[in-house]
């Protein structure tokens, strides 16, 4: 609001509309620039590939490599100790971040995995510290688009992008790199564009004589412009726009060195807020993990305010030492011209000095989110839980992608464990054991509808972004996939329900068609166990041989107990009732098997399957 009173100004000699033009170009410059860093980091990812997924698989091993004997051992959530290493979390968040351009995508994963228990919580606090630094490169980023006369070839990169070679080969990664080479030639001309439209401030003297009223207020300044920065963040909702809007109101000398360190402190509080939000929604596990980022955060901004001078003149001196200019003490001497070069030392040196000091109290930080997020009784695993895409949506296409990855893994598990239900069927004591059976198989079948259900909405909206080829291929297997899972867990619920029938209808089964059954049953055990493998096993290295020998001897144990079964019906053995019922449910284990095997042809694409097996693949009934 004090800033609006001084834009009325009557040195601003400006009317309502000058005022609204303003705001508009303002704004449209700050899109521009997020637009650019989006198309960017796009770009980037499609670039990076299989690396970027080796590079969030390296989150899931944190805490279960192995460890120098001097590292830390910290409990788990579940009470046991593993060891951590915070170096090896410190550089795969920093190599996250600076693939994608985004710490709050980082975090956002972060709290998922966290969620879902791949993650311990200290090593999440490992990876969020990694995610600061990584952040710092996108503020150098800024800096060279404001110290380099960007406009004179902004346009001739642009074109270049789109007309060149790079865009018109067929291969993926060559597009890619012209989509990261058109983001980055926008979100320069975004850069340009804020530098355009912030006026010269010495045009207009209320706002020097606004610059003094801050210096009187010395330290007091501090703490206000630190929420200042927060909230913009908060707004805006990307801490480098607000980081650019930074060094460029130092550059034109709207705000001066303390001010604009400020502000840069408090974007890094600001930013908490998204993983935050997030979390909302996630189990205790990962509330910490957000909180974690918060606490992180705050912790080095308060230690940077107990020496905020000191530093301030320490950036001063190196910065000026750098440039070549004459060297002083002072943050008070600190060039104009230079003060953009000083901030981004500063960001860089802030991020990187709290996380070497903060790193070797990650058990203090763990003490601390505990108190902030008490222990409750989690969800009970019969419940309805999406473990990693509960968290949100990010715009980070290859990160969406190994979220719902790790959310199918964790759909197969949960239908392999509503399968083992099924022999209790059989050996239920009473009719009270058997319905508490068949009512958590029902309560199972509901889940894996609402979870097929929502995987299958989150694949759809990632499908509709700007993926690469292979990425639209995985998404096509993933939607086969989930559709494939679920009809499963109704294939089982199906089962329960002839069991069921079977009981009230008083039908008895001998003891060797209970045999065969149990027979039956392993098999389908066994080519579950391979699916799941499969599941957990990089998309196009699976081992889909081992999948078509599980399918086939089910098919052909079926095809063996179908023909003992009609010449049982024929020789009198049991009547038409028991027939029935038998005939029914070996039909639906072998229902079974053909979903099953529908899953691993999916995560190897099924034409390739088709070209690769050729004869060998069974035909299915």
């Amino acid at each position: 609001m004090y800033i609006c009173r001084l834009i009325w100004h009557e040195n601003f000699c400006m009317d309502f509309w000058d005022i609204v033009l303003i705001i508009i170009k303002f704004a449209g410059a700050v899109v521009v620039f997020i637009y650019g860093m989006k198309l960017m980091s796009e770009g980037l990812q499609k670039v990076a590939g299989g690396k970027m997924r080796s590079f969030m698989g390296q989150m899931n091993n944190l805490a279960t490599g192995e460890q120098r004997a001097s590292s830390p051992v910290l409990p788990n959530q579940s009470g046991a100790t593993k060891r951590y290493n915070p170096l090896r979390g410190i550089v795969t968040g920093t190599a996250v971040t600076a693939a994608i351009q985004s710490s709050t995508a980082t975090t956002v994963m972060v709290v998922s995995f966290v969620n879902s228990g791949l993650l311990t919580l200290a090593g999440a606090i490992a990876v969020i510290m990694g995610a600061n630094i990584g952040t710092t490169i996108t503020s150098w980023l800024i800096l060279l688009g404001i110290s380099c006369s960007a406009e004179k070839f902004l346009l001739p990169l642009i074109i270049f992008a789109i007309a060149s070679p790079l865009s018109l080969m067929k291969g993926d990664k060559a597009k890619s790199v012209s989509e990261f080479i058109i983001g980055f030639g926008i979100l320069m001309m975004g850069l340009q564009f804020l530098q355009d439209t912030i006026p010269d401030i010495c045009q207009h003297t209320a706002i020097l004589d606004a610059m003094h009223s801050w210096s009187s207020w010395g330290f007091g300044a501090i703490p206000l412009f630190i929420v200042v920065g927060a909230i913009l963040t908060m707004i805006i909702q990307a801490s480098s726009a607000v980081m650019a809007i930074t060094l460029i109101m130092t550059a034109n000398g709207w705000i001066g060195f303390d001010i604009a360190v400020a502000i840069t402190i408090g974007q890094n509080i600001g930013t908490t807020l998204t993983a935050n939000n997030a979390a909302r929604v996630a189990n205790t596990a990962g509330k910490k993990a957000a909180r974690a980022h918060f606490v992180f955060n705050m912790v080095g901004a308060i230690l940077t305010l107990i020496v905020f001078y000191p530093i301030l003149n320490l950036i001063t001196y190196f910065t000026e030492l750098v440039s070549g200019s004459p060297a002083s003490f002072n943050y008070l001497l600190l060039p104009v011209a230079i003060m953009p070069l000083a901030i981004t030392i500063f960001h860089t040196f802030f991020n990187v000095i709290n996380t070497v000091i903060l790193s070797f109290f990650i058990p203090q930080f763990i003490k601390i989110v505990n108190w902030m997020v008490p222990a409750s009784s989690e969800d009970n695993e019969d419940e309805f839980r999406l473990r990693f895409i509960s968290g949100g949506f990010t715009n980070t296409a290859e990160l969406n992608i190994q979220a719902a990855q790790k959310e199918i893994e964790s759909f197969s598990k949960r239908v392999l464990h509503m399968f083992t239900f099924l022999p209790s069927l059989r050996t239920a004591k009473d009719d009270d054991e058997f319905n508490k059976i068949v009512g958590r198989i029902e309560k199972y079948e509901a889940i894996t509808d609402r979870m097929e259900m929502e995987i299958s909405q989150y694949l759809t909206k990632t499908a509709a972004g700007d993926l690469s080829q292979e990425g639209s291929r995985r998404v096509s297997s993933m939607l086969r996939i989930v559709d494939n899972l679920e009809s499963i867990g109704d294939t089982i619920f199906q089962i329960a329900m002839s069991r069921k029938n079977k009981r009230e209808t008083a039908v008895h089964f001998d003891q060797g068609l209970n045999d065969n059954l149990s027979h039956m049953t392993d098999l389908v055990q066994q080519a579950l166990d391979v699916m799941d493998r499969n599941l957990n096993t990089e998309y196009g290295h699976i081992d889909l041989n081992a999948a078509y020998d599980a399918e086939h001897a089910i098919n052909h144990y079926r095809d063996v107990l179908r023909s003992r079964h009609l010449d049982a019906l024929k020789l009198g053995v049991y009547n038409f009732a028991v027939g029935n019922a038998y005939s029914s449910l070996y039909a639906l284990y072998e229902k079974l098997g053909d979903y099953i095997i529908n899953v691993s042809e999916a995560i190897d694409n099924s034409v390739k399957a088709a070209e690769t097996l050729g004869e060998n693949a069974p035909n299915k009934e």
